[in-house]
């Protein structure tokens, strides 16, 4: 079955450093993609998912049948396994409502008396089409909890996530070099690499 290329994808979210991911990762496709910024009262979407890739649906089934275009949704966070898993689902909303620096200073707090600091990042992505085609792609990058931050590309946990690899904090990279790496850039990839199998079946 051939899959007809969208001309318009809708990233699901205002978010504008996800939206940036995003643009830099579809140039050269030919796809227009859009952010929810370019939509009039975009509905709520309750994240009552206990995986990434429930929430991720759960956003995807909403704003698809809301824009009537193909969307791209994600859910990703921060696992901490010496936190037992956390914050994970719960990452923008640690604690409070997407508050970076609150959701900063209590993942210091916990941690502190914390000798493993080993921690990942994951993301989940989900491409639905309002007729339903699904695609589904994660990614994953590992690293450490730091005790301090460090470095001012400032978006959710990166001045606390140290990469052992690069010897840097996802906060000190460039936008372009952490997209290399990221959980999300990852993920990004290989649903990209995804949908063109799909496109040129």
């Amino acid at each position: 079955m051939i899959v007809e290329k969208p001309k318009v994808i809708v990233i699901a979210s205002k978010n504008a450093n996800k939206i940036k991911e995003f643009e830099e990762a579809f140039q050269g496709t030919g796809i227009q993609v859009e952010s929810l910024k370019s939509f009039n009262n975009v509905p709520d979407v309750a994240e009552t998912g206990t995986t990434f890739e429930e929430n991720a649906m759960l956003k995807a089934s909403k704003m698809s049948a809301f824009t009537k275009l193909p969307v791209i949704s994600d859910d990703s966070g921060l696992v901490v396994p010496a936190l037992n898993g956390q914050p994970g689902v719960h990452s923008a909303r640690y604690a409070g409502d997407h508050d970076d620096d609150a959701n900063n200073a209590k993942l210091l707090k916990e941690m502190e008396n914390k000798s493993d600091r080993d921690a990942y990042f994951e993301s989940v992505l989900i491409y639905l089409t309002p007729e339903g085609d699904k695609v589904v792609a994660s990614g994953r990058v590992n690293g450490q909890i730091l005790r301090a931050k460090r470095g001012s590309n400032n978006f959710g946990y990166d001045p606390l996530f140290y990469v052992p690899s690069h010897q840097m904090t996802l906060a000190e990279m460039t936008t372009h070099d952490k997209n290399q790496i990221s959980h999300r850039g990852r993920a990004i990839r290989s649903l990209i690499s995804k949908l063109r199998e799909r496109w040129n079946s």
